[in-house]
């Protein structure tokens, strides 16, 4: 791997670093006031059963992008030294 396929292989797992903590910081925000809003309406449970659900998909995406940064750094240390 030369240096350049080295250098945007460290940008990808930045860009997906920063997508992985912007999609957590949502989701935490959305699944708390998206709770506090259906038992302050008197909404169904059903909507927060929903959110719930919403939170564990993207919590599942998370892991697996989480996994995939992981799996691209051992690549890259693998691969040597700058």
């Amino acid at each position: 791997m030369n240096r350049d396929e080295r250098q945007q292989a460290e940008r990808e797992m930045a860009r997906k670093g920063r997508l992985v903590a912007l999609v957590i910081a949502g989701t935490m925000l959305v699944w708390f006031v998206g709770t506090q809003t259906v038992m302050f309406m008197g909404w169904p449970a059903r909507f927060v059963s929903l959110l719930d659900m919403a939170a564990i998909a993207a919590f599942v995406w998370i892991f697996v992008v989480i996994w995939q940064i992981w799996r691209l750094r051992q690549q890259l240390n693998e691969n040597g030294p700058r």
